[in-house]
């Protein structure tokens, strides 16, 4: 016997694009832009920092997180948003932003909403675990189409009040995963506002925020206390596998109001899978160092100009705000990424892998994800192909 809950879920993203593009052989040197896996280099002082906390790895470590890594993320939310939380109450350590983003449904997701089955809403496209945390709880997802005419970011005040009035949790990605869409302060204010109204928490997922281009992303916990709104209608999830190039150590946190968190340890006691205390000592350190994030930033910003130079006159496209994806169309997502493959190989995703179909279509069909996370030349020479291949080249 085994549960239905999980029956009709697709396949994941990445074994879909196994199976579409690996019976077929690449056209050319493979050039992989289908992961969002940063590789640039993170600070060479970590290892030092590593090799004088390896006694740590002979003890159990603390399962909400250090306090002097709870500490450090208390500062940085402080430096970076103007926020002051207690360290103790109101920041949790997170195994990855992917453990709080699922394991949030279990702890605060409630059996029914007004009598009736909850609704946890999420944009369309979404990062996949927001639908297996609402699944798990027994929750109704509703998918909230963002597309170029909403500035892709969800439009959740267009959702009817039977909707609404049911809604426990809406996730919200800012900066935008794949569409690099930033929601600025009056998206937040309309939502936290909209929240208040039908007492729902937001789950600001905001992994990318120190990925931007000029202005650095206004952030939900901040809004929130400029509003005066309710400390527990607003959690952030934050990690260093973005921000400092550090997707392998696993290191992310929540932060929110004290009772949100409460209940999430309380959950975490039983089920959680603390980071080791080497790695925590390594992640308060980051955590307290922005000049490697000023260097990382600032690879990045050179991409996003080359993206705008190479696809500049393809219509359509739209230069990013934050994060390190391009999001671009074509007219059919699938078929473009295998003709990438075929003829170029260079290795892109398909926008409708990473989106649900709706009443009113799926909103991937037709994009594909480049992710621009390579090498300045290395990333040049992908999007110069991926022009030429989907688009025409430069003089045409």
């Amino acid at each position: 016997m085994f549960p239905d809950r999980f029956s009709n879920l697709p396949a994941y993203a990445f074994p879909r694009l196994r199976a579409l593009l690996d019976v077929h052989e690449p056209g050319g040197p493979v050039i992989h832009m289908s992961i969002g896996e940063p590789k640039h280099a993170f600070p060479a002082w970590i290892s030092e920092i590593l090799m004088q906390n390896m006694a740590g790895f002979n003890k159990y470590p603390p399962n909400e997180g250090t306090p002097e890594l709870r500490g450090a993320i208390r500062d940085w939310v402080q430096r970076r948003y103007g926020v002051v939380l207690d360290a103790d109450a109101q920041i949790m350590a997170l195994n990855g932003t992917r453990e709080g983003l699922y394991n949030v449904g279990m702890a605060l997701c409630p059996e029914t909403k007004n009598g009736a089955q909850p609704v946890v809403l999420m944009p369309n496209p979404f990062y996949q675990v927001y639908l297996i945390s609402a699944i798990s709880v027994a929750a109704e997802p509703v998918f909230v189409n963002a597309t170029e005419a909403t500035g892709h970011l969800p439009d959740f005040e267009g959702l009817s009040d039977d909707v609404l009035n049911r809604t426990a949790l809406a996730y919200v990605c800012s900066p935008a995963n794949p569409q690099g869409a930033v929601a600025d302060r009056d998206y937040w204010e309309r939502l936290i506002a909209l929240a208040e109204k039908h007492d729902f928490r937001i789950l600001a997922d905001e992994c990318y925020s120190e990925i931007y281009r000029d202005m650095p992303p206004v952030g939900a916990l901040q809004v929130v206390q400029e509003m005066g709104a309710d400390p527990e209608r607003v959690l952030i999830f934050h990690s260093l596998s973005k921000r400092s190039n550090l997707p392998g150590l696993r290191s992310g946190f929540v932060a929110g109001g004290p009772e949100s968190i409460r209940r999430l340890q309380q959950l975490r006691n039983y089920s959680g899978a603390p980071l080791p205390l080497p790695l925590q000592a390594v992640a308060e350190a980051v955590w307290r160092d922005e000049t490697h994030v000023e260097e990382n930033r600032a690879l990045y910003a050179e991409k996003y100009a080359l993206a705008d130079r190479i696809f500049g006159n393809v219509p359509g496209y739209r230069s990013p705000q934050a994060g390190f994806f391009l999001w671009l169309p074509v007219d059919d997502g699938e078929a473009a990424a295998l003709k990438l493959w075929q003829e170029t190989g260079v290795r892109v995703l398909p926008g409708a892998y990473l989106s649900r179909d709706t009443e009113t279509g799926n909103p991937g069909t037709q994009y594909i994800r480049v992710a621009m996370v390579a090498p300045k030349d290395e990333t040049e020479s992908g999007l110069t192909k991926i022009r030429d291949c989907l688009y025409g080249s430069k003089d045409q």
